[in-house]
């Protein structure tokens, strides 16, 4: 796990701040505030209707600065970003996933932002799930910008005609619920086998790790016994359902699935909801939400949060300015309003209290308090795209022993995060 710097190394930053001049307050010479910021954001992380809020609100208070947002497609931004920021004219802010900040951080492209988050974003309330992948070497280079983490969905009628009056609140009350859904020819949920974000959840509420770092070197653990008891409860639960051992959640979409009206469950983002409603009206308003069940009643479960970091490039001639961007967008006067304007969750947990009352956000601010992300490591997107950890789960859930299985993921997991000159 990466580490966090928290409010109780502030004087040591102050420190080493005062040792090497003024660089790390963004007061460097040529930087005078007075000059257009350059801003990428990715397709639909805003509406057009808050951009244009935001930017009449900071140009008004920040006098000599104009926003020049420019909205970047996510296909094939990895190489963009790559580029620019081996360039001698970046961007001044990008908008970056949580789980990309590691790589975009290597080789010192990104400017360490660790007191700007200390002193004036209040870094020690950041949703853990999107202040640990900003986080590299005790250094904060992703500040925080919005969640987004799956709860379960599910059919009030079905959970009605069952008998269960009130959602569980603990792994194995789930498991005796979804059995009572498994009724009259319905499903109690759906879950397919190779939904491996899922799965993470229950790895890390075993307090099993994807992989872990030792010594600057990387290693999968998925044959560890806290990761194999979290594969062992994904299996017991895709169980009681007709999922795909084969196939992720889109393949075909689980939305789809559940949309026909006999599945109790699925795993997903609440925004699902109104994806299923507009394809079947007969579900709205007979659909709910609760967190994703923990080992006891007393939290939830553990859950994978997905979200943006914003990043300000070392190259940018203009650190002072871009760093108040990205304050206005991390701050909680704008995590509000975008929570409120795109159902997300805010960077801090305090604030989902402040954005209203739908129910949806609100189960999903639940278990975003103790989200996660995956590994840190500058090398996990290359996991991601070969992602040994779907077929390990179809082995399993096709009867292979899970240890042996588990341990050639885990080896394939090894060797990618621990090639060189790549």
């Amino acid at each position: 796990m990466p580490q966090r710097v928290t409010s109780a190394s502030l004087a040591t930053v102050l420190s080493a701040t005062l040792l090497t001049g003024c660089g790390a307050f963004g007061l460097s010479s040529g930087d005078d505030a007075t000059r257009t910021v350059t801003v990428w954001l990715m397709e639909n992380s805003a509406s057009p209707d808050f951009l244009k809020r935001f930017t009449a609100d900071f140009e008004a208070k920040n006098a000599g600065i104009k926003l020049d947002i420019q909205i970047q497609p996510w296909v094939g931004i990895g190489p963009k970003i790559t580029k620019a920021l081996k360039g001698s004219n970046p961007p001044d802010v990008i908008e970056v996933g949580n789980t990309q900040v590691a790589q975009y951080a290597v080789g010192g492209g990104l400017e360490d932002l660790t007191l700007e988050a200390m002193r004036d974003l209040g870094s020690d309330d950041w949703l853990p799930g999107l202040a640990e992948p900003g986080s590299i070497d005790a250094a904060q280079y992703g500040i925080p910008w919005y969640a987004a983490n799956r709860v379960v969905v599910y059919n009030k009628d079905l959970f009605a005609k069952a008998g269960i009056k009130q959602p569980p609140a603990d792994r194995r009350q789930w498991i005796r619920d979804t059995r009572k859904l498994n009724t009259a020819g319905n499903q109690g949920i759906y879950l397919a086998g190779q939904d491996w974000y899922t799965l993470s959840g229950f790895i890390w509420d075993e307090g099993g790790e994807l992989a872990v770092e030792s010594g600057g070197q990387w290693s999968g653990t998925l044959d560890s016994k806290a990761a194999l008891a979290g594969m062992d409860f994904y299996k017991e639960l895709q169980a009681l359902g007709q999922g795909p051992k084969d196939a992720d959640e889109e393949h075909p979409p689980q939305r789809e699935v559940f949309g026909r009206g006999n599945v109790g469950q699925i795993v997903a983002t609440p925004g699902t909801a109104k994806l299923i409603e507009d394809k079947n009206p007969a579900l709205r308003g007979k659909i709910g939400f609760f967190p994703v069940p923990g080992k006891s009643a007393k939290r939830p479960g553990t859950v994978f949060t997905g979200g943006s970091e914003l990043v300000v490039p070392r190259a940018t001639d203009q650190r002072r300015s871009a760093v108040k961007v990205v304050s206005a967008l991390a701050g909680d006067k704008w995590q509000v309003e975008l929570a409120r304007a795109m159902n997300y969750v805010p960077n801090k947990a305090k604030l989902s209290a402040a954005v209203g009352g739908e129910e949806g956000l609100l189960t999903m601010a639940k278990g975003a308090k103790y989200g996660r992300a995956t590994p840190s490591s500058p090398k996990w997107g290359d996991v991601e795209a070969k992602n040994p950890i779907k077929p390990y789960m179809t082995q399993v859930l096709t009867g292979a022993d899970p240890k042996t299985a588990a341990k050639a993921a885990s080896l394939s997991i090894t060797t990618t995060l621990q090639k060189v000159g790549e």
